[in-house]
């Protein structure tokens, strides 16, 4: 059972936000259901995300550095899955951040790239194996 069990997320427009959203959550595992004006997200094991809409339309989108959200990381198995997500959230509409690179500031083996949605939401798709793990 995960820690987390919903991650939340308001949104302008739940099926726009869910279609540049369900490629990458397809690729990480993740079915998608609809109910009512919302949809979600559930995996075997992980945390399910919610979409719901904006009470307020036009509200958004969010921008990064404000209070409230600041990113949702993806731990993946290898640096190659980081490429592989990285491109996918692109050909899906997400706006590039920082490429994928390594990050020796957190430790040298981590490598990640950070993605940006229509609504403000960025995600980050990362690798960090153990000290003796290979890379």
């Amino acid at each position: 059972m995960p820690l987390l069990d919903h991650i939340a997320l308001t949104v302008d427009d739940v099926p726009a936000a869910a279609s540049q959203f369900e490629p990458v959550l397809l690729a990480l595992g993740y079915t998608r259901s609809d109910a009512d004006s919302i949809v979600f997200w559930t995996c075997p094991g992980e945390s399910e995300l919610i979409f719901y809409p904006a009470r307020e339309p036009g509200t958004g989108p969010h921008r990064h550095g404000r209070v409230g959200w600041q990113h949702l990381a993806f731990a993946v198995a290898s640096r190659d899955e980081v490429d592989r997500l990285h491109e996918i959230a692109v050909g899906a509409g997400w706006t590039p951040v920082r490429d994928p690179k390594t990050y020796p500031r957190f430790t040298d083996r981590y490598y990640a790239s950070f993605v940006e949605d229509a609504n403000g939401i960025r995600i980050e798709f990362m690798h960090n194996p153990p000290r003796d793990a290979q890379r």
